[in-house]
């Protein structure tokens, strides 16, 4: 059964016109929001002095680049080609241990700062305001100075070696975390929190028996994550002479030893790639258990 409209209606023709309205004015919303945002991007093109033309003029340069650290491999001769284009590779596989190791322990370092600090910087806990304030900044100042520049300022106060990386990647994750860890704080059920303090529980007795075990899975989850993302920039550590592959692969780079260049990168990149892979099936399996999958 159909029911019939009547458009000559009064109440179905303003309706409609309404619905007219509105699209209309969603559509001019939306192009007002496009115009902006396309204003937006041409504003910070021209400050950041970004040139199309020279853009355009030496893009070839970049594939060029790519094309010739590729190396030379022939099917009469692949294992002979294969061992000179990794002529390095035991040495490399050392420093790329060394990289992982200075990611590893960097992120460790990291959690347990940012464990200690997130609960204080947590708004639900209750701690004083000006103590949750100046954590909070400090956690912003540890995550907002790049890795790379901690790095350089330690290998001026420590000297060369995989220490400055580690330092600088244990601050930079400490900030990171620390402020996603109170997140996840922020976003526990308060029932435990209210029931540990009806029993007399003190601030610390919360944060152990109330909020640790809601949150553990999660700071778990963000921790491997975190290392991953340490891998990547233990990497360039070597930059700056703070330990690991980096150092070998900016001085392949520098001394245009381009075979070197595509061999070192291509060990990071599976280092990299197999990391990610156990750290994610980790974080599933967290998840899973919190789950009760």
């Amino acid at each position: 059964m159909t029911l019939a409209i009547d458009s000559n209606d009064p109440a179905i023709r303003a309706h409609a016109e309404a619905y007219r309205q509105a699209s209309s004015a969603k559509r001019r919303q939306a192009l007002i929001g496009i115009a902006v945002f396309i204003a937006c991007v041409l504003l910070s093109a021209r400050g950041a002095e970004v040139d199309l033309a020279k853009f355009f003029e030496n893009i070839h340069r970049f594939p060029k680049y790519i094309y010739e650290t590729l190396p030379t491999l022939r099917l009469s001769s692949l294992g002979a080609d294969l061992a000179e284009w990794y002529w390095g590779l035991k040495g490399w596989l050392k420093l790329l241990w060394q990289t992982v190791l200075i990611a590893y322990v960097g992120t460790i370092l990291g959690v347990a700062g940012a464990f200690l600090f997130c609960f204080a910087a947590a708004a639900n806990l209750g701690r004083a305001t000006w103590l949750r304030f100046v954590v909070r900044r400090y956690l912003e100042f540890c995550r907002t100075v790049p890795e790379i520049v901690f790095a350089l300022i330690f290998v001026i106060a420590f000297g060369l070696g995989p220490l400055p990386g580690v330092l600088a990647i244990a601050i930079h994750t400490m900030g990171a975390l620390g402020k996603l860890f109170s997140e996840v704080v922020e976003n526990i059920d308060l029932k435990p929190v209210d029931g540990v303090t009806a029993a007399g529980g003190s601030w610390w007795q919360i944060v152990r028996f109330a909020v640790v075990p809601q949150v553990l899975s999660n700071f778990a989850s963000y921790a491997l994550l975190r290392f991953e993302i340490n891998v990547r920039g233990a990497s360039i550590m070597g930059f700056v002479g703070a330990g690991g592959i980096g150092q070998d692969l900016i001085e392949a780079i520098r001394k245009f030893y381009f075979t070197d260049v595509s061999a070192i990168l291509l060990l990071i990149i599976v280092a990299v790639m197999l990391i990610d892979y156990a750290t994610e099936r980790l974080r599933h399996a967290l998840l899973s258990l919190e789950h009760g999958r």
